[in-house]
């Protein structure tokens, strides 16, 4: 019962020590503890039996309701320690086999302007996508950014928030790398960047949904391990003839005086720089009932059909005139004779 009297009752009132060697405690302590018990009424049996039910009862962990810390407090009118931050945000960015140079260059610059994104090897199937969502769940990521490149020259861009959706199909177009663009433009790497949205993405539903999407796929979580903390760049979204027209830009301080008084922010373009034309919008993560479609769109094999058919028209136009000037012709060398062949002979 020593052991228990130790951890249950407050040695400073009795002045004795709180070691871990109890069997080195004087006998004089032992029977001025003893005597303290005495005074006070102390059953040390009862409170035995009820320190080993403590000790053998499971203790239910319980969250609670209310999760700002600075409301909290413990039993004993302490602030509960902070929990250690969890990463919630990851996005996977990663390609199909047969992706070429440029679109591969082009998806390795959007991994470096996010930090919290993820990789994975490429992608071979291209008509079941559904699975892509467990590669999600494996990789613990609830973003994903798939390129799927057909023919080596038509690069489509899935956005899908997984496992649930919403997805949405872009295609791409003016597609340029930072190492080709060459611009002036600098951010360090891991900062996290400012979203700026046109203001024609309040105009629609659909726009509004894709603005959102944006936002939870490019944004960097505060407090990211490994985001920097501090802002220089930003990437901006502008809507022109229903294609959105991606920029990234570094936020730079130019002008002023020499003692960094008087400077003005500044954007320079960094790059890449593509044009995304949305497609569809599904409900679901990489399909699902479709929620908006567009209605302008027209697939790259279409438009190649169409400029072949044009060029044929063209050979046909000029085969057709080229029989009406052989014609003119025969027509003019078999002109009718009015008799005068005879006047100058």
């Amino acid at each position: 019962w020593i052991v228990f009297y130790r951890h249950s009752l407050h040695y400073d009132l009795v002045s004795i020590p709180a070691s871990p060697d109890f069997t080195v405690m004087s006998k004089h302590k032992l029977e001025a503890a003893k005597e303290y018990a005495r005074t006070h009424e102390i059953d040390i049996p009862a409170l035995r039996k009820e320190r080993n039910a403590q000790k053998g009862r499971k203790r239910q962990k319980t969250e609670p309701a209310d999760e700002d810390a600075a409301t909290l407090v413990t039993a004993l009118g302490e602030k509960p320690a902070e929990k250690p931050w969890r990463n919630k945000q990851r996005t996977l960015v990663f390609c199909s086999r047969g992706t070429g140079t440029r679109y591969r260059h082009m998806m390795e610059d959007v991994r470096m302007l996010m930090p919290h994104s993820k990789k994975d090897v490429k992608y071979d199937t291209k008509h079941n996508l559904y699975d892509i969502n467990e590669i999600c769940e494996l990789k613990s990521c609830n973003n994903c950014v798939y390129f799927e490149v057909r023919k080596k020259f038509d690069c489509y861009m899935w956005v899908s928030r997984t496992p649930n959706g919403p997805s949405c199909k872009f295609y791409l177009t003016n597609i340029h790398t930072m190492l080709e663009l060459k611009l002036m433009g600098n951010a360090l790497k891991g900062s996290r960047p400012i979203l700026m949205f046109d203001a024609n993405f309040d105009s629609a539903p659909h726009w509004q949904l894709l603005k959102e999407l944006f936002t939870q796929t490019f944004g960097t979580p505060k407090g990211h391990p490994d985001s920097k903390p501090f802002i220089d760049h930003m990437m901006s979204f502008f809507i022109v003839d229903n294609h959105i027209w991606f920029r990234h830009y570094q936020i730079a301080e130019v002008g002023g005086d020499g003692k960094g008084k008087g400077k003005e922010p500044q954007l320079i373009e960094i790059g890449p720089r593509f044009v995304m034309e949305p497609i569809r919008m599904f409900s679901g993560s990489f399909g699902g009932p479709t929620l908006w479609q567009s209605e302008t769109f027209v697939s790259p094999n279409e438009a190649r059909s169409n400029e072949r058919r044009s060029q044929a028209d063209k050979y046909v136009k000029r085969i057709a005139a080229k029989k009406r000037r052989d014609d003119k012709i025969a027509d003019i060398n078999d002109m009718p004779s009015y008799g005068l062949d005879d006047v100058f002979a």
